[in-house]
This record gives C-alpha cells, sequence and structure tokens, in this order.
C-alpha cells in the first residue's frame, strides 16, 4: 500500500512539474510572439491614423479611435505604386518560373543521373554557397551593363534564375523515391523526363511548392539588385517604389501614409504565408531527412 502511495505522489509531481515546464514554455513562446508581432501591429495601426493625429502625438499611441483609410488612397497617389505592382508581379512570376525550370532539372541530374565528374559537380556546386551573394553583385552589375540589359527585365530576371540552395534543398528530397520506382520506370520504357514528371514532382509536391512560395518572397523583397539594374521609373518594383516614397521627402512628412504602402506591399506576402504556411513546414522538413 506504501509503495502505491509512493507512487502515485511521484506520478503526480510529476504530472505537476510537467504542467509547470509546458506553461513556461508556452508562456515564453508568446513574449516571444508579441515581440515578432508588435512592429506589424504598429505599421498597421500608424497606417490607420490620420496624419493630423499623428502628428498630434507627443509619445506614440497604440490604439486608434478615428481610424482612416485616407493613407492608402495618398499612397497610390505620391507613386505611380499599381505600376511597381504589375512590374513586380511579372518579375516574380518569371523568375520564379525559370528558376524552378532549372532548378528541378538540375537537382533531377543529381540525384538520379550517372554522367562523369558528377560528384565533383555537385561539390563545386555546394562550394558556391560559401560565397555572400554580396561579392558577386558588382560583376553582374558589369556583365547586364556591358550587355545593355541595364533598364530592362531581361536583366531584373537573370541574375535570379538559378539558385543552389533549391537545387540542394530539391535533389535531397529526389533521392528519398525509392530506386526500385526508377528502375521500374527504366523497365517499363519509360523516359526520364516522364518519370520526373509523372513520379517524382507529385511525391515531391510539399517540397516543389516551398520552393516556389520561398522564390516568390524572395522576388518579392528585392532591393539591392533592382535598385542597380535599373533606374527608369518604368521598370521600378514595389521595393523602388517604397524608396522612391521615402527619398522624395513625402515619406518622412507624411508618416502614415508611408506605412500604409508598407501594408499593401507586405500583404500579399503575408497571405501567401498564411495559405502555405503547412506546405512550408512539411516540405522543409522533408527536405532535411531520410527514409
Amino acid at each position: 500500500m506504501t509503495n502505491t502511495t509512493n507512487y502515485q505522489a511521484k506520478e503526480l509531481r510529476s504530472r505537476r512539474l510537467g504542467a509547470i515546464l509546458k506553461a513556461g514554455v508556452y508562456l515564453m513562446l508568446a513574449l516571444w510572439a508579441l515581440l515578432v508581432l508588435f512592429p506589424f501591429y504598429y505599421m498597421i495601426l500608424t497606417s490607420l491614423k490620420s496624419f493630423g493625429s499623428y502628428n498630434a502625438e507627443f509619445t506614440p499611441k497604440l490604439y486608434t479611435l478615428t481610424p482612416t483609410l485616407e493613407n492608402f488612397r495618398t499612397a497610390f497617389s505620391a507613386v505611380p505604386l499599381g505600376d511597381y505592382f504589375l512590374n513586380t508581379l511579372i518579375f516574380t512570376v518569371i523568375t520564379t518560373t525559370i528558376m524552378l525550370v532549372v532548378s528541378v532539372l538540375a537537382a533531377f541530374a543529381f540525384a538520379r543521373l550517372d554522367f562523369p565528374g558528377k560528384r565533383f559537380a555537385f561539390t563545386f556546386l555546394l562550394s558556391l554557397m560559401m560565397i555572400p551573394s554580396e561579392l558577386v553583385v558588382i560583376t553582374n552589375y558589369v556583365t547586364v551593363t556591358n550587355l545593355d540589359l541595364r533598364n530592362t527585365f531581361t536583366g531584373l530576371i537573370l541574375p535570379s534564375v538559378a539558385s543552389v540552395f533549391y537545387i540542394y534543398l530539391l535533389k535531397e528530397n529526389f533521392a528519398q523515391i525509392p530506386d526500385e520506382l526508377y528502375l521500374a520506370s527504366k523497365v517499363d520504357g519509360t523516359t526520364d523526363m516522364k518519370f520526373l514528371i509523372k513520379v517524382v514532382l507529385p511525391i515531391c509536391k510539399p517540397t516543389v511548392i516551398t520552393v516556389i512560395i520561398l522564390k516568390v518572397i524572395e522576388c518579392w523583397n528585392s532591393y539591392v539588385w533592382p535598385r542597380l539594374a535599373t533606374d527608369n521609373p518604368e521598370y521600378f518594383l514595389v521595393s523602388n517604389g517604397i524608396q522612391a516614397i521615402r527619398e522624395s521627402g513625402f515619406g518622412r512628412d507624411n508618416v502614415p501614409a508611408m506605412m500604409a504602402a508598407v501594408v499593401v506591399v507586405s500583404a500579399p506576402l503575408i497571405a501567401l504565408f498564411f495559405i502555405f504556411r503547412n506546405k512550408i513546414m512539411e516540405g522543409v522538413s522533408r527536405g532535411g531527412l531520410k527514409g
């Protein structure tokens, strides 16, 4: 009886300790979430404040009793933000499509095909990940300028059509497909391209979707290269538009309108992440696991 009582007491203490630790973890996560999300909240809040009420605040207020959408109209009238959205959409769609084709074909070749120098080529490709992208910006700029591709969509797109990281991620995922499937397809006379389209891509769909989403986010947030590759407003992306608002002095004077422009630019990416967040988590986790 005593042993049973002691066991129950230990079990109760263990459960209490587990509950306390779990509550502590959730508390820390909640605090971290508040810390991360607060800038987004303040950005949206400021965009809903009128110019007069914002300037009248001696100390920033974390609420507003008179929200307004006037700042969004002002932001679109300050610069042709709609044209910048269209340019960004064209740039993102074309760049992501070309990158996906290049990365999928390269990853499949490294994962399934046998050719001389395969191991060396893949090792060399991985070594390129050690080179910061900032080091090749000047080289790309000189190359694009010499080819007379500045202020063109071609010049904007070309440096972003290949990614070592995405090739590696897809290659590791493709390699997890059992060899028996590939050998069976060869016995049936299936070509490598047909096997890639009919078998590999459907099985690895979460990872492919993850790559697409990450590339879309990368293109949408692209700033340094578009600033170098074009100085013609006809080819400005949304990042250039935000910078143009700030540099014109309008954004520094009218902070609520500036924040409204940032909200408009950020909204598509936030919506994209929330819609496909499960696919992103699944794709990343599958890319790093064997079996």
